[in-house]
């Protein structure tokens, strides 16, 4: 049985179609890589890809979709809701078939190696890749974004694990690593108060005392005249997707907001849709084996 592993890169352009298709050419022309989603917010201003294959030819897709924003993508230029520090902001390895997680990390040490050397984009290891406790958590690497990363690096504690202490003046820098499935779980609300979708994202965030495994933060959905709490939930098995809508709906209730409506960004585990389908539909003893598709696979 052949090696399959999924990576899950983050573009800083979500606008641009011709920037895009370039990025996506790079996914869709490697044999032995399939692109399984892509998920594209002029908002966010963000491409999120999604795509999975034999390890060396996952590799060889990003680092060409890499090469395409370095080239073509200029942080001094970009504005969007979501937070970045890099064109190419993020690039996760998760293990699918055949994978260690310890062979994710090898992968993603390798491919950060070849960012630094081909294109000279510092590169900092998190998740299961970090070097340090500090470096694990994406958003605490991320914190200052491209425009305060360079006071940010003057910081020994912070020097990348790959390359200068010194951002590439138009790329920023990006973080590459090993982790396990996480699901990008956006709920909106009926109104276009950022300070509503802030106090609301700070209630239900792990890092405020929250829900575990969920990182949220507030989007301005400017083109809908609404606003989002935008989460990743780390780990769906201990925070299932609709204990956090219920918690979202709950704090928004405290504003007179109501949800009006939530997404998956990327790809979702099954059994993370079947564990909000039992609850909302008051299932008694309902398994995911019970799904006819799955049987079936």
């Amino acid at each position: 049985m052949k090696k399959i592993i999924e990576t899950v890169p983050n573009f800083s352009e979500g606008r641009n179609q011709a920037k895009i298709k370039k990025i996506l050419d790079c996914f869709n022309t490697v044999k032995g890589v399939t692109l399984l989603d892509h998920h594209k917010d002029k908002d966010h201003n963000r491409l999120v890809v999604t795509a999975a294959g034999e390890p060396a030819r996952v590799k060889k897709a990003v680092l060409d979709a890499v090469g395409v924003a370095v080239r073509t993508i200029d942080l001094r230029k970009h504005t969007g809701e979501h937070p970045r520090m890099g064109a190419v902001d993020v690039i996760p390895f998760i293990p699918v078939r055949e994978v260690s997680m310890e062979e994710a990390v090898a992968l993603s040490v390798e491919v950060a190696k070849e960012i630094w050397r081909t294109f000279h984009l510092p590169v900092f290891l998190y998740e299961e890749s970090a070097t340090s406790p500090e470096r694990k958590s994406l958003p605490d690497i991320r914190r200052g974004e491209f425009e305060g990363m360079p006071q940010k690096l003057e910081d020994p504690l912070w020097k990348p694990d790959f390359g200068d202490a010194a951002i590439h003046p138009t790329a920023g820098v990006v973080a590459v690593g090993a982790r396990r499935p996480l699901v990008a779980f956006n709920v909106n609300l009926d109104t276009n108060r950022m300070a509503v979708a802030t106090a609301i994202a700070r209630a239900v965030r792990c890092r405020s005392g929250g829900l575990a495994c969920c990182r949220a933060i507030a989007v301005n959905l400017k083109e809908r005249g609404i606003v989002q709490v935008s989460m990743n939930m780390t780990d769906y098995t201990r925070t299932p997707l609709y204990r956090a809508l219920e918690l979202v709906r709950i704090e928004a209730k405290r504003y007179g907001v109501n949800v009006i409506g939530s997404e998956i960004v990327g790809l979702v585990p099954a059994d993370a849709l079947t564990q909000s389908a039992a609850y909302y539909m008051g299932l008694e003893d309902f398994t995911a084996d019970q799904i006819l598709e799955l049987k079936l696979d």
